[in-house]
Order: C-alpha cells, then sequence, then structure tokens
C-alpha cells in the first residue's frame, strides 16, 4: 500500500466534519499584551510532550484523515498515524537534523530535509518540524523559518500564527480547568495553499515523555 491512499477511506468524514479552517473570530475583549507574552513564553518553554488525536490532510486535489500520537523531546519527535479502517500504520521520527519514515512501500527511508521526503513519499506537505512548535501556538525558529506574526484573541491566547509562507488558526484551546501546566490548542488548521493539514488533539501530556 502507498501511504498517500493510506489516509483515504477516511477522508471525506474528519474533513467534511468540521476539518476545514473555520473563520477566525475577531476579539471578543482588549488583549492584554505582557498576559499573552507571559503565555507564549509559558507554551514555548514546553520542550518535552506528547499528544493524541486526530489528523487530516489534503493538497487540493486529495484528502485524508487517520489517527495521530506525537512524542516530542526538545527537537527530537516521534509520530505515529493510523488509520482504523485499512490498520495500517507509519512512524516519522528524527530530530533536526532528519528523520526516518517507517510502514512505507518499499521500506523505511531517512532524509535530511524530511519534509521534502513526506512530498516524495506521500504527496502530502506536512512542515513537520515547525508544525512541532505550532502545534503549541508558537512561532519556530526564527533563523530556520523566519519571523512569526501572531494575533491574539481572547484569552489572550493566538487565534492566527504567520509563518514561512504558513498560516495556522486556532479554532478552540484547551479547558484552563483541564490543562495541567499552559493552556494548549485542541483545534487548528496549519495552511499554504492548497496545502491543509488539520489537529484536533484530544488529549495533551506535558513532561518527560516516554
Amino acid at each position: 500500500m502507498k501511504l498517500r491512499d493510506f489516509f483515504a477511506p477516511l477522508a471525506a468524514a474528519l474533513i467534511l466534519s468540521g476539518c476545514a479552517s473555520q473563520a477566525v473570530r475577531a476579539p471578543q475583549a482588549p488583549v492584554d499584551q505582557a498576559q499573552a507574552r507571559l503565555q507564549d513564553e509559558q507554551r514555548a518553554a514546553l520542550t518535552e510532550w506528547s499528544l493524541s488525536g486526530r489528523i487530516a490532510v489534503s493538497n487540493g486535489k486529495q484528502g485524508g484523515s487517520g489517527r495521530i500520537d506525537w512524542q516530542q523531546s526538545g527537537d527530537r519527535y516521534s509520530v505515529s498515524l493510523s488509520a482504523p479502517v485499512t490498520r495500517q500504520s507509519w512512524r516519522l521520527s528524527g530530530d533536526a537534523a532528519g528523520g526516518r519514515l517507517e510502514g512505507i512501500e518499499g521500506g523505511p527511508r531517512e532524509a535530511a530535509d524530511i519534509e521534502a521526503l513526506l512530498r516524495e513519499t506521500t504527496g502530502w506537505n506536512i512542515p513537520v518540524r515547525a508544525l512541532a512548535d505550532w502545534v503549541r501556538g508558537v512561532g519556530a525558529d526564527p533563523a530556520r523559518f523566519g519571523e512569526a506574526r501572531v494575533v491574539h484573541g481572547d484569552g489572550n491566547r493566538p487565534i492566527r500564527l504567520a509563518q514561512a509562507g504558513w498560516t495556522i488558526d486556532y479554532a478552540q484551546w484547551q479547558p484552563e480547568a483541564a490543562a495541567a501546566g499552559p493552556v494548549l490548542p485542541a483545534r487548528l488548521t496549519a495552511t499554504q495553499g492548497e496545502a491543509k493539514v488539520r489537529l484536533i488533539v484530544d488529549e495533551w501530556s506535558t513532561g518527560a515523555t516516554p
């Protein structure tokens, strides 16, 4: 099975049930810039974390979805993705220097540019290394990805972040009562042209990952 076929059976269900980008709402109250900066710094300081949830990807012509489990420790990441219907799975692991993709036709592959490897192998444009920061609601390394432009809204939290040609819209955040540390995003959509990556986070865990 080619990885581009991996998500196909679930594509319409997740994408059509709320994975399209939602319009960014205007702030309901003035943003406290000092509090916004403080919250940004607290989320940026989280270097050991994991999440589980659902992901949907599309490139304008094709789309698909599945379950995602992501563990991050500093620059090192391990991302597992599974499609319940097909019972297929793959794993992406690596760090800032490159990564390894397993579970694909032809056996594992490695590359310094993991995003290029994903495009070549799957047809999907997924900014893995920058997404590790964007998923927490903070900009990625400006030395590598350029400056991030952030718009804050309700709760002094980001509602939109733009960086490296991508726009990330934050549609929902964790309930404060459910957060063990800084409140983190629950729903976000990253878009660049026709490429779109949608994440729905069901559970966050902060601290050392297994």
